[in-house]
């Protein structure tokens, strides 16, 4: 149809729809220079529980997980799972308690911990992919001796301050060995891995690993050019509230030393500045709940949430 055939109410719709596809075609051509730059990279993704919760959040994960894989980039899926395991522990009246942000993990409440992470979550993951148009294989750190761990040793002292006493968090481990030649053959094989925190000892035991320490290890193993934290936060935050950009190592320490990294931001930022540390190019906070963060981040000029590099 023509211009001339257009009546005066066409003209502003056509108009308006010019406009996007020059709105599209533009943020397709600014991420051009992203897309190639990540092309062949490794990019490990830790997925945390909290932000799985958002209605449709798992859906828009999972395209872009699908895009990146699309565009050349190797994606590696680290997943959590504490409100699950949570719900489900309160639902079988299996009794759990927390130290220092510690799950304690018995007897009985691992077999539930690796249920839950092995089994629904990480299948969840699995077929939200797929959906979406990937090839994803979930697997747990038992498979392939991905993740070798052993138990992890933390001590408490009293309330005086005088007597350090161990504290037997039962099940919980870190991992002491990373296979990295398991995910590279899944990965070589054009497939996304999707691995749950669970670790086997060299006795065959079963731990329960922080999903934040697996990929940070995961990431390191693999010397992956990003590691990248979905989570219920949207980075690390000044003491005005405010997101940081951007942080050094030495920077990042000095916020922990000076208050304003706090409570439970302190051992997320200790695995990003350990996970440097081991190789990693940067390791970027994110907020999980945001749709498309992933790719906000990568392939845009100004991201998402707090960067942290190398000094």
């Amino acid at each position: 149809m023509s211009h001339d055939d257009l009546t005066r109410d066409d003209l502003p719709f056509e108009r308006r729809q010019l406009a996007n596809w020059r709105r599209t075609a533009r943020t397709l051509v600014e991420a051009l220079p992203y897309i190639l730059r990540y092309d062949g990279k490794t990019i490990v993704v830790k997925y945390g529980g909290n932000a799985m919760g958002e209605e449709g959040v798992s859906e828009h994960f999972a395209q872009s997980v699908v895009l990146m894989k699309q565009t050349g980039i190797d994606p590696v899926i680290v997943h959590g799972g504490g409100p699950q395991i949570g719900a489900m522990l309160e639902r079988l009246h299996v009794k759990s308690e927390f130290i220092d942000g510690l799950r304690v993990t018995d007897r009985n409440a691992i077999d539930v911990v690796e249920m839950v992470l092995s089994g629904s979550i990480n299948k969840q993951l699995v077929s939200a992919i797929n959906s979406a148009g990937g090839r994803a294989v979930g697997l747990s750190g038992k498979d392939g001796n991905l993740i070798v761990a052993k138990k992890l040793q933390r001590t408490k002292r009293d309330s005086s301050g005088n007597v350090e006493r161990i504290v037997d968090l039962g099940f919980v481990g870190e991992p002491d060995e990373i296979n990295p030649e398991v995910l590279e053959t899944i990965m070589n094989s054009d497939l996304i891995p999707v691995v749950a925190p669970i670790g086997v000892g060299k006795g065959g035991e079963t731990y329960n690993i922080n999903a934040d320490t697996v990929a940070g290890a995961i990431a390191g193993a693999l010397n992956a050019d990003r590691l990248l934290f979905l989570t219920d936060v949207p980075g690390v935050m000044d003491k005005d509230g405010v997101i940081i950009p951007s942080l050094t190592i030495s920077q990042a320490q000095a916020l922990i030393r000076d208050g304003t990294i706090s409570g439970g931001m302190i051992p997320k930022v200790q695995t990003c500045i350990d996970a440097l540390k081991s190789g990693v190019e940067a390791v970027v906070i994110l907020d999980g709940r945001i749709p498309h963060v992933l790719l906000v981040e990568l392939f845009t000029e100004h991201g998402a949430g707090t960067l942290f590099r190398h000094d």
